[in-house]
């Protein structure tokens, strides 16, 4: 992914809001906790600012252990890209440094974090239910049909359920949410997000 810097870049990690940590020689990662659902596939993402655009496709798996998240993102060949856990001690990114290294950023939004360290948000705190083609707990939602797919609309974001599995669990999603314009010197404009998952299999409790 080039990565601009209107859109975010790895030298972000020292910006307000996060504290970089050097975690090791070798990018890579140990194995997050035996979940309870786990989903895996392919995903797109394009971030648009200011008329200029940045992409990355590759792998996901995302994996859910009762109020813990973990998305681990890769490239086609397997490359690690950034690991985001959250949970109610909080969220923390992994992604590896130009040398090498693992770094990591810790704050209370991993949303932010992804914002910060991607430049582009990812919105943890609903995916985890939109996977399922279902509305997150406790939010104000928006249901509709259209061209054929189920769309929901919460928390600023479009959700569109685009193809399903014979069982009715979604296997093609598209999450959009429009750029935000920044409120403050220290809340910078947000890029425009489209975010696209296909999915191998049904979601589904871990074997």
């Amino acid at each position: 992914m080039r990565r601009r810097a209107a859109l975010g870049t790895l030298g972000a990690l020292a910006a307000p809001g996060g504290a970089a940590v050097l975690l090791g020689a070798c990018a890579s990662l140990p194995p997050p906790l035996p979940p309870e659902r786990s989903y895996s596939g392919r995903f797109a993402a394009t971030a648009t600012l200011d008329g200029r655009s940045d992409s990355q496709s590759g792998r996901f798996v995302l994996q859910t252990r009762g109020a813990e998240l973990t998305l681990d993102l890769a490239t086609p060949l397997g490359t690690t890209l950034a690991r985001l856990q959250d949970g109610p001690e909080g969220a923390r990114l992994r992604a590896p440094a130009p040398d090498g290294r693992m770094q990591e950023v810790q704050g209370a939004s991993a949303e932010a974090l992804a914002l910060q360290l991607l430049g582009w948000p990812l919105p943890l705190a609903g995916i985890r239910f939109w996977i399922e083609g279902r509305p997150m707990p406790g939010a104000a939602v928006q249901l509709r049909g259209a061209d054929g797919a189920d769309l929901l609309q919460q928390d600023g974001w479009t959700i569109a359920v685009q193809e399903r599995f014979a069982d009715g669990l979604p296997r093609r999603l598209q999450i959009t949410r429009p750029a935000l314009a920044g409120t403050a010197p220290d809340q910078p404009p947000q890029p425009a997000l489209n975010l696209r998952l296909v999915l191998d299999e049904p979601g589904g409790a871990a074997q």
